[in-house]
């Protein structure tokens, strides 16, 4: 019995040798897990009874135990290697086989595949076209292709015009405020602009024109701009509690009994549907008294008010006027009852040109892209406005490598001026562009242009006469795109540009890749763009211990692990991820040199009650 007993203890100590060696040779291995044998007593046990003075039969391997407490984390220079800091295991495809690994030296295959030494593949979760991780899993590649280039279709421009300047004058132009008949009693008119080379031009202004419709006439003609403006101003005496005031056929029931109506008034049209296209706000007289109620259409559109006055019932529609810049020389004459009213100021003013800086106030620029992804120059010009009447109006001028995109286009079929009039509260927010409360425009008559001035092949435009309009849809199908200038500001400091950006980019070459903290591979390209190509899996177990080792540093799932819970890093039990880092062995290798101290000392003394039981032994047969 004492032969089998130390045996047994041999077996033990040389599997503990063996798993001492084992975690001793794989001290340096990535993502290695240290082992330890563990062992149990045997006894011999009857039906009834084990015995009153039982004695034990050695030792066996109860189980080699796998300790998955986490490594220490190292820094590398590949970007692909990555370390789990935390629970979780990389989930890998070995040919259909799905193995979990917490080794990380990752590389690219000739196929583009995240892989591993051994050629497993690196589950992760998709990403669409647009880069949007889906709950979809697979085998993570990289494509190594160009990006594709982007058109532009969106750009933000936000902006501060310096509400201190000034209307620029240049000697040599003459200002003319015009005034739109009532449309009830003009028909069609003929507008002669007569130059100072001698050259004409006639405008066919169609009956029932607004002065807005009218202003966009003239701002087809290379040498002319206009903006149009109504202003309607209500006495404040003649806004009492009580009454009912109607502007643009919406009524307003001041309630009786209000303390200030005229107050009230202001706030309703502001807060209503209307503040659209209408802007409520009241005059200061002598005194800082409140004198009028000043209703102001900024497009230009005919304005209809009514309002029970002391003397009766007041209801009338106000004609937009028209603030023009003419060229050196010019007239303007009419035979019909367009210029009724018509007043020339005593100051000069300019007429905008992009090619004298004393025409405008401000200019920036910045790149936009068209369907070939070609990088163009998109200019904004800004000009202070004079208004009759005082007012916050800015107008900003649009081109494009130098060219006009303005819509609807001139007569012989060119772009014209692209000019937008910037309407601005009395706070200095944006109220409106070109009426929009949104502050968005569309570029919608912009031809792609090649360095000689041919068109390049890229889309062309759609006009807004053709169903050109925004948002632009997706995916786009011309030139167009929208410029939306809703945080732009006009407040009491310098010009600066607060944030410029658009949505489009030309073609680039795969530059590098990133990892973040949650596993989400990013591609780098040279043009400075980067794309999401998916994200790394994460696998969990119940019983982690249960997992069986394979070799190459991985393991396989068990009826005792249970099945994985696979999710994105750091959610849930789930550690995070670190790049060009990989975890190293978790492996004592002090402690591991004194195990294999204490297992030689038990192998030998298990030999000794060998040698020993072999001396009695021998002792016995010598009884003769």
């Amino acid at each position: 019995m004492a032969f089998n007993t130390g045996l047994s203890g041999l077996r033990a100590a040389s599997v503990d040798l063996d798993v001492t060696g084992n975690n001793i040779a794989n001290a340096s291995t990535v993502g290695f897990k240290g082992s330890r044998a563990q062992f149990g007593d045997l006894y011999a046990n009857g039906f009834l009874s084990s015995g009153t003075n039982p004695i034990g039969d050695g030792v066996r391997v109860q189980d080699v135990k796998q300790s998955f407490a986490q490594g220490n984390i190292s820094f590398t220079d590949n970007g692909l290697d990555l370390a789990i800091n935390g629970d979780g295991f990389f989930v890998l495809n070995n040919g259909g086989e799905v193995r979990y690994s917490r080794a990380g030296q990752f590389g690219i295959d000739k196929d583009g595949f995240v892989t591993n030494n051994q050629n497993m593949r690196v589950q992760g979760f998709q990403a669409d076209e647009d880069g949007n991780l889906s709950g979809i899993r697979g085998d993570l590649q990289v494509d190594a292709s160009n990006l594709a280039p982007r058109r532009t279709t969106d750009v933000q421009s936000e902006l501060n015009l310096d509400s201190r300047e000034g209307v620029l004058e240049v000697s040599g132009t003459t200002y003319q405020t015009l005034q739109p008949a009532p449309t009830a009693t003009v028909g069609e008119q003929i507008l002669n602009i007569a130059r100072a080379d001698g050259t004409s031009t006639n405008i066919t202004v169609p009956a029932g024109s607004t002065a807005r419709d009218i202003a966009e006439l003239l701002n087809q003609q290379d040498d002319v701009s206009a903006s149009a403006r109504t202003e309607y101003t209500v006495p404040v005496g003649e806004i009492q509690a009580g009454e009912t005031v109607s502007v643009q056929g919406t009524d307003f029931a001041i309630p009786a009994g209000e303390a200030d109506p005229v107050g009230w008034l202001r706030d309703a049209i502001n807060n209503s549907p209307l503040n659209s296209s209408v802007n409520a706000t009241i005059t200061q007289g002598a005194g800082g008294t409140p004198e009028f109620l000043r209703l102001i259409e900024s497009r230009g559109n005919n304005l209809s008010v009514a309002y029970e006055a002391a003397a009766g019932t007041v209801s009338e529609v106000q004609v937009g006027s028209l603030n023009t810049t003419l060229p050196v020389d010019a007239s303007l004459t009419s035979d019909g009852a367009l210029l009724t009213g018509a007043t020339t100021d005593t100051f000069r003013t300019n007429t905008f040109d992009p090619n004298d800086q004393r025409t405008y106030n401000h200019a920036t620029s910045f790149n936009v892209f068209d369907s070939l992804g070609n990088s163009h120059e998109l200019t904004q010009y800004f000009v202070k406005e004079p208004v009759s009447g005082g007012g916050n109006v800015w107008a900003m001028y649009v081109q494009i490598d130098g060219e006009e995109v303005g819509d609807p286009p001139t007569a012989n079929g060119e772009a014209s001026s692209a000019r937008y009039e910037l309407q601005f509260n009395v706070d200095g927010t944006l109220q409106s562009v070109d009426g929009d409360p949104n502050g968005e425009v569309l570029i919608s008559n912009w031809t792609p242009l090649d360095s000689k001035g041919a068109p390049n092949g890229a889309d062309g435009p759609l006009l807004t006469a053709n169903g050109g309009a925004t948002p632009v849809p997706q995916p786009p199908t011309s030139s167009n795109f929208a410029i939306n200038l809703a945080e732009t500001t006009q407040f009491g400091s310098a010009f600066g540009v607060t944030d410029q950006r658009q949505n489009g980019y030309t073609t680039g070459r795969l530059s590098g890749l990133d990892v973040s903290d949650t596993g989400v591979l990013f591609a780098r390209y040279t043009n400075g763009q980067s794309d999401t190509l998916g994200q790394v899996a994460l696998a969990s177990f119940r019983n982690t211990d249960g997992l069986a080792p394979v070799g190459e540093t991985s393991w396989v799932e068990t009826f005792d692990s249970g099945q994985p819970i696979v999710g994105q890093p750091d959610t849930g039990t789930l550690g995070s991820i670190k790049a060009s880092s990989v975890e190293e062995s978790n492996v004592d290798l002090s402690a591991e040199l004194v195990n294999l101290i204490i297992a030689q000392r038990n192998y030998q003394a298990n030999a000794k009650t060998i040698e020993t039981s072999d001396a009695v032994t021998q002792t016995i047969i010598n009884l003769r």
